[in-house]
């Protein structure tokens, strides 16, 4: 699992074509065969980070409704009570306890903490994490909760993360475990995160691994609600989650791409930038993205076109020039070979509605 999610390369049309699922084929089903749908376990320490929790659970959510079939359900246990206190001060009812948990078809367990967890695990909790690692049930952590996983030695020969409060103690406790400071680790089935931000980045990752790049790019379209472009015809293009593991020449000129929607730089342009030949951005484009950096900066800016016709009544050349075409007809024929209708049907479309 850990090979995939990490060394996977990202498919440039699935990455963009999900957020123009209104005008090309969505995701396909087959209803004689429905996706296998995955139990994954919370468990919630005593002041575990309720944004970090949320966060987590809003990626496999938001999963169930782009997919409009189950793929996730998640439970909640606590190391003991029907509550769980989270860092807010929130009692969170759960619907267990760690110890009545069944791991037979678990497929995930996440351990949930924060920043007043305790971290020292009684005997009989250790032993029902081992327990549930026997039955190959990927085991992650929020914030600190992977110290219960280190407790068991669920960690040895693992790479892991922890928040950077933890790290030296963790470091200390469990020398064995390998700690990098990132915001999110999947090393086989481990999964660790760091914080509350990196949470959704660790579930998306997971989610990518699962079901592809196509169902990630529509979580974060719905998600990314707060980012959507404005009505106006000059408001930036929202902005695409960049995966943090890309090399930072690569985040530099996906960056400048973003930045530059209406005057676009030329790739030579890009690569004195980042710093960088022209050649190495060309092998980055193709590793990670599969593509070229002329494809993706060309469907990048029509993608924005797109969702200009959608949300303002600006006239096609004045989409056309925003977008950073140079004439109209130009724009009409690259925005028909991506789209497969032009764009005049685009604004036709929104005029009847």
């Amino acid at each position: 699992m850990g090979d995939k999610l990490r060394q996977g390369a990202r498919s440039f049309d699935s990455r963009l074509r999900h957020s123009n699922q209104a005008y090309l084929q969505g995701l396909s089903s087959d209803d004689a065969h429905p996706p296998l749908c995955r139990r994954i376990g919370f468990l919630l320490l005593e002041h575990f980070s309720m944004m970090a929790f949320t966060g987590a659970v809003d990626a496999i959510v938001t999963a169930n409704l782009v997919s409009r079939k189950p793929l996730y359900r998640f439970e909640t246990c606590s190391l003991e009570g029907a509550t769980a206190r989270s860092d807010l001060g929130i009692n969170i009812h759960v619907d267990g306890e760690l110890r009545a948990l069944d791991a037979k078809d678990l497929d995930i367990l996440i351990i949930c903490g924060g920043f007043r967890s305790n971290l020292d695990p009684h005997r009989p909790v250790v032993g029902k994490l081992r327990e549930v690692a026997r039955h190959r049930v990927i085991l992650g952590s929020l914030w600190n909760g992977c110290y219960l996983l280190a407790h068991a030695g669920l960690l040895d020969g693992y790479t892991c993360t922890v928040h950077p409060d933890s790290r030296d103690g963790l470091a200390e406790l469990c020398p064995q475990v390998r700690l990098l400071p990132r915001p999110f680790v999947i090393d086989r089935d481990r999964i660790p995160s760091a914080g509350a931000n990196s949470a959704l980045g660790m579930m998306l990752a997971v989610i990518r691994h699962h079901h592809g790049d196509e169902m990630v790019r529509g979580i974060e379209e719905i998600l990314a609600c707060d980012r959507t472009v404005d009505d106006l015809p000059d408001s930036p293009m929202p902005t695409l989650v960049v995966d943090p593991t890309f090399p930072e020449a690569l985040q530099t000129v996906l960056q400048l791409m973003k930045n530059n929607i209406e005057e676009p730089l030329s790739i030579d342009d890009l690569a004195r930038h980042a710093q960088v030949s022209r050649r190495r951005i060309d092998r980055l484009f193709q590793r990670y993205l599969n593509t070229t950096p002329s494809r993706y900066y060309l469907e990048t800016r029509l993608t924005r076109a797109r969702r200009l016709l959608q949300q303002t009544n600006e006239p096609i050349t004045s989409v056309a020039i925003a977008c950073g075409f140079t004439s109209a007809p130009h724009f009409s024929r690259c925005y028909r070979e991506f789209f497969g209708v032009s764009p005049s049907q685009v604004g036709g479309r929104r005029r009847r509605e």
